[in-house]
């Protein structure tokens, strides 16, 4: 191959077996990084721990709901906590509250609380559950 003057004709272009292995290493590069991303999203959003269902819920007054929840563990003899809340006409939180759901001997659970609310509800739900149960809900 003759030789060009990189001055006047610019650099040489690359041969092509090396842009072959610079798309190969992209493309694999590419994949990797497709793995690592799928595999934190299953993790993150991907079944929990503890589940957390709406059972039921009562209007008792214009600041009060009374919601019943159905709690399922894969280890039901550590505590859980879920959060429950209050929301209005407008699908707005107007009160939330921290339940503990101590440890039992079956997986599912009931657990009914009562949550205030600053307007006046009109249902109640649940936000979510999880294992990491704040000290100040746990007895000493």
């Amino acid at each position: 191959m003759i030789e060009r003057p990189a001055a006047r004709y610019g650099q040489q272009r690359l041969s092509r077996r090396t842009r072959r292995w610079i798309v190969v290493g992209l493309a694999v590069l590419a994949a990797a990084a497709g793995l690592t991303i799928a595999i934190v999203g299953a993790q993150r959003l991907g079944s929990s721990e503890v589940e957390g269902e709406l059972g039921a819920y009562r209007l008792i007054d214009d600041e009060t709901v009374e919601v019943t929840i159905s709690v399922t563990r894969d280890d039901p003899s550590r505590p859980a906590v879920c959060i429950v809340r209050a929301r209005s006409i407008d699908g707005g939180e107007t009160g939330r509250r921290e339940v503990l759901v101590p440890p039992s001997s079956q997986a599912t659970v009931q657990v009914t609380t009562i949550v205030k609310s600053t307007r006046p509800p009109v249902v109640g739900d649940v936000y979510g559950c999880g294992t990491d149960v704040p000290s100040y809900l746990v007895a000493p």
